[in-house]
């Protein structure tokens, strides 16, 4: 299963107020995990970045002089993305700025499915901070690096908390689970449970001994010295 983990950084906080998307960042997960494989551009967005939104992200006019236009990368980061799962961060925003550049270009907005980690966190944490800073903190992922906020380095915590909110690694128990599946020639083993939701009791099975396992019982007995049972 491919999914992008995605993220941006804009001049603003609006694409209908004209503000643009400066740094757009994708890395590639495969069944959740992290491939390697990434892409990011700066791009020029063609009016001035918001001193509030600088302070953000660190990232200036100065900088993106030179970079190139939206319509330059845009074929590159559709050809990344392809039709996999696009996961962000409050996605509402990115993919907000991402249709307003699309449309500029005379493109469809991105048809993808959209899986909004922030609205994940809402729904398990419930009243709690759910930032992607305050999820790394809970789940006790090194953001030390992110003095500002950076697309890739977004992706790149993004894609831990996300593994973290589906569940974790859980090494072990996947382990086990492939080695029961290699010795059953199929999927992990099953146990039921009952309404309590635990393992229930297996009652024993009866068994009643032949004459000739009754002999060597008693003769088995028979030559014991002293036993317990015989004192009295």
């Amino acid at each position: 299963m491919r999914e992008i983990v995605l993220d941006t950084e804009t001049t603003g906080l609006d694409p209908l107020q004209g503000h643009r998307v400066i740094e757009l960042a994708a890395l590639e997960l495969v069944n959740h995990m992290a491939t390697g494989r990434s892409w990011r551009e700066y791009i020029d967005p063609e009016r001035e970045v918001e001193e509030d939104a600088r302070r953000v992200h660190g990232i200036d006019n100065a900088f993106l002089e030179g970079k190139p236009k939206f319509a330059a990368v845009a074929e590159g980061f559709l050809e990344f993305l392809g039709d996999a799962a696009i996961v962000a961060h409050n996605a509402a925003f990115d993919l907000g700025f991402l249709k307003a550049e699309l449309l500029r270009l005379g493109k469809p907005e991105l048809p993808n499915p959209v899986i909004d980690t922030l609205a994940m966190a809402r729904q398990r944490f419930p009243g709690s901070p759910n930032s992607l800073d305050a999820l790394c903190r809970r789940f006790e992922i090194d953001n030390s690096s992110r003095s500002y906020h950076g697309a890739l380095l977004d992706c790149e915590l993004l894609a831990e908390v996300y593994l973290e909110l589906k569940g974790g690694r859980q090494p072990g128990l996947s382990l086990a689970d492939e080695r029961a599946g290699s010795r059953q020639g199929g999927g992990p083993t099953l146990v039921s449970l009952d309404s309590a939701g635990t393992k229930p009791r297996r009652e024993p099975r009866p068994h009643a001994a032949t004459a000739e396992e009754l002999e060597a019982h008693k003769a088995m007995l028979e030559g014991i010295k002293d036993p317990l049972w015989g004192r009295g």
